[in-house]
């Protein structure tokens, strides 16, 4: 019983190919937008921190004026001695200064004297604020020294002093202070605010980031996918509208497709002129000999006479097929192909029965006349050797990863004597008979093998599980 084919023995055949076009556009696309996006959040992050550093400032600023008020007030106060003690320093008009350990303070202290009498407001209780002196801060180009100090019951105090000189009235260093909580929640309910804003703007930008790139890129693919189509053979140029950056690439691909065409039509009737200039001389040098043929010089001279026909035969048919595989988008189905080749062997090799099993959905992305070629050698050889049975299969294997391209294989097997694997090197070589008394020149595989070759493609053999050989044929498929 014939076994059916092994997708995975097949697929370890196959043809590594890089696809050139769906992964590499989405890797564009993938830089560009990660690209973007380190852009966008190391800008809004500089941006978010100037901001959040800009209002800081301007809330200190806006603290530190209301503090100057109360320090103005309180030197006015000090200036006045004048006023009965019960009146002094009811003009700040703040209830926190009467509130013990509010954290809104202010202090008065005597510099010129040895006791540093000390007057304080009611919130202080018996405590006292530091100096910002002490502290290394220095004097402003107003006369005033500003900072944060720690208070009382270790809150963070925004705090201003300024020294008094009242002449022979005394020095005082007048000092208000006010709890820098109020600045630090109004800064970081700022920041809680910018963040949620500029998280959402990133988001948006991102969304657009991506939607930019994508339409961008948007040409190229369409260009990716056309050259794809031209090269399995749905399309012959690059057709539609591009924009203007775009719109040279597709001109100049579409130029280079057309300079390909006339290259290979150039390269076929240079081919065939060869083809026809050497043959005719050799005919006549073998009609010439064929005339003398009792004489051994005669006899010699048809000899490489036909070896040189062979040789002639050989390699006009590579340059042939080479300058042919050079033209893009040339698809054939393989199923009609395969079965016409069965019924012409059959009326050729009577006797021999033909199985055929092909995939109706295989293409092979090449000429009809090749792949003719090449699965006639492969047949026509099978049917020789064969007992009474040749089988062929034909399957598209599909590639294990996304960077693989299917293949088409076509198994010939038949039924002969086979051959050992000293015999399977010895045939694949140019030229190489194993028995006379077959007809043929002995290119059929080699002929096959180069073919193969050229198409990207390969042909192994070994043993058939029918009994005899079998030959089984990687090439690209569409």
């Amino acid at each position: 019983m014939h076994t059916p084919l092994d997708q995975k023995s097949l697929s370890k055949n196959q043809p590594s190919k890089d696809r050139p076009s769906k992964a590499r556009t989405s890797s564009l696309a993938t830089r560009l937008f990660v690209s973007a996006t380190i852009w966008v959040v190391v800008i809004l992050l500089i941006t978010g921190i100037v901001l959040s550093s800009v209002y800081r400032e301007a809330t200190e600023r806006a603290f530190d004026r209301r503090l100057n008020l109360y320090l103005r007030t309180l030197i006015a106060e000090v200036a006045t001695p004048d006023e009965p003690p019960d009146h002094q320093f009811q003009s700040l008009g703040e209830p926190l200064f009467d509130l013990p350990l509010s954290g809104w303070y202010w202090q008065i202290t005597r510099e010129d004297t040895e006791k540093h009498d000390v007057r304080a407001s009611r919130s202080l209780w018996d405590k006292k604020l530091p100096k910002l002196e002490d502290q290394g801060i220095a004097l402003t180009a107003a006369g005033v020294r500003q900072g944060y100090v720690e208070g009382p019951e270790g809150q963070d105090l925004r705090m201003v002093e300024r020294p008094v000189d009242l002449g022979s009235d005394g020095k005082f260093l007048v000092t208000v202070a006010g709890d820098a909580t109020e600045i630090f929640e109004e800064t970081r309910a700022f920041d809680y605010y910018l963040f949620g804003t500029f998280a959402a703007l990133t988001i948006g930008l991102l969304l657009t980031t991506i939607f930019q790139v994508r339409f961008g890129l948007a040409p190229l693919k369409r260009i990716s996918d056309a050259i794809a189509d031209i090269r399995s053979g749905r399309a012959e140029r690059l057709e539609g509208s591009f924009p203007v950056e775009i719109a040279p690439l597709a001109r100049e691909t579409n130029a280079l497709i057309d300079a390909n065409r006339e290259i290979v039509e150039r390269s076929r009737t240079h081919v065939g002129n060869l083809a026809h200039a050497i043959k005719t001389p050799l005919s006549v040098i073998v009609n010439e000999a064929s005339a003398r043929r009792p004489d051994p010089l005669a006899t010699k001279i048809l000899e490489q006479a036909d070896v040189m026909r062979s040789q002639v035969a050989h390699h006009l048919e590579r340059a042939r097929i080479a300058a042919r595989q050079t033209i893009v988008g040339t698809v054939t189905d393989v199923a009609p192909v395969i079965e016409a080749l069965g019924r012409t062997m059959e009326k050729i090799h009577r006797g021999i029965d033909i199985e055929i099993t092909a995939a109706p959905q295989a293409k092979f992305r090449g000429e009809r006349q090749d792949l003719e070629e090449m699965t006639g050698n492969l047949v026509d050889n099978a049917c020789k050797w064969a007992r009474s049975r040749v089988v062929v299969e034909v399957a598209v294997v599909k590639a294990a990863g996304a960077a693989q391209e299917a293949s088409l294989h076509i198994v010939v097997d038949d039924d002969g004597p086979g051959l050992s694997p000293e015999e399977r090197a010895k045939v694949s070589r140019r030229g190489q008979r194993l028995d006379e008394s077959k007809p043929g020149s002995g290119l059929g595989l080699s002929i096959v093998i180069d073919l193969a070759a050229l198409y990207g493609g390969n042909l192994t053999l070994g043993d058939a599980p029918i009994g005899g050989l079998r030959a089984e044929l990687v090439l690209p498929a569409a």
